[in-house]
């Protein structure tokens, strides 16, 4: 049988999706310790809204019938409407549901699907960056710069539970560290008028760094996105490219310490987003994890609590799978 394929035998299949402001991504499952499947990158930015996009999935891997979904989306879900951030849907969870025919269509904050994946991540799943150890049961935090910035948590609840708390932590206020950084964002202000930790921590947040750099520098910026940027700065062929980069790290560093003391986070800060996913060996050795720590008064404490790169594939997918009732099997 090829490769990615279910099982003859296998009952109705289970509709998972992770949709961001860039990319959708759909997949099935057909049950607990079976794999995920059919996995397909849709461009959200092709089609008007999330049953269109659903529907042209399903056609292209034979229209299989899905009656349960649970769908992962970059947004917070406040009622039946919901309205992208950082993308032009709008659509009504009911009649989305309605439209595509199913029973049941969960909606989740994406990275709340990726807090409810955490407890499925095994060794493999994760790349430590600097010292620590996890504390059992303690809170996790997650966060992940992508086309915005997710953040979310996972507690234990007095019953033994992991409970996932969605937020919109990407939309608190940033603060600087340093007086480069102060100035960054004296830049930014006049730009935006609110700079928050996603406009520097993100996609679109290292295009950001990357033109208040080359103001402070005066310099000429060239209209590069952030692949570009990423790229030149990895390279080190270009100097405000490197600085935009290596900012972002340290910026995602000292959000991610605040996160930590926040919530208490010694159960450890995992890292995602496709931003971090792409940087490899670069991330490790960028000032991250030194300002994650700078904590003043409270090193020793940040010192202990470690930090993880997700490297699992389609978390988001696993944790709607999980918020389904369904435990996939892990490749």
């Amino acid at each position: 049988m090829p490769e990615n394929q279910p099982t003859p035998n296998a009952t109705l299949p289970f509709l998972l999706g992770d949709v961001g402001g860039t990319h959708a991504r759909f997949a099935l499952v057909y049950g607990n310790k079976t794999p995920i499947s059919q996995v397909k990158v849709l461009s959200t930015g092709q089609f008007p809204d999330l049953a269109t996009a659903v529907t042209v999935y399903l056609h292209q891997i034979g229209n299989p019938k899905v009656v349960n979904a649970c769908i992962a989306i970059a947004n917070p879900i406040l009622g039946d409407v919901v309205e992208m951030t950082n993308n032009e849907w709008r659509f009504s969870i009911e009649k989305t549901r309605q439209t595509l025919g199913l029973e049941k269509l969960l909606m989740l904050n994406d990275w709340e699907a990726m807090a409810m994946a955490a407890p499925a991540f095994g060794t493999n799943d994760l790349e430590q960056i600097g010292k620590g150890s996890p504390v059992e049961n303690a809170p996790k935090g997650m966060i992940g710069p992508g086309t915005g910035l997710g953040v979310s948590y996972l507690v234990r609840s007095r019953h033994g539970d992991w409970v996932p708390i969605a937020g919109e932590g990407g939309h608190v206020s940033l603060s600087p560290s340093c007086e480069r950084e102060a100035d960054i964002l004296r830049t930014l202000w006049q730009m935006f008028p609110h700079v928050s930790a996603e406009r520097v921590i993100s996609g679109m947040g290292l295009e950001n760094l990357y033109q208040a750099i080359c103001i402070l520098n005066g310099t000429a910026a060239e209209p590069l996105d952030a692949v570009k940027v990423s790229q030149r700065g990895m390279a080190a062929t270009d100097p405000a490219c490197e600085e935009a980069l290596g900012r972002l790290c340290r910026f995602l560093g000292n959000t991610a310490g605040n996160l930590a003391l926040t919530l208490g986070a010694r159960g450890g800060i995992y890292i995602g987003g496709g931003v971090i996913g792409q940087l490899g060996e670069y991330f490790a050795q960028s000032g991250f994890r030194a300002a994650f720590e700078a904590k003043g008064r409270f090193q020793k404490y940040m010192m202990e609590i470690p930090t993880y790169v997700i490297r699992k594939e389609q978390p988001a997918l696993v944790g709607c799978a999980m918020a389904l009732g369904v435990r996939p099997m892990n490749p």
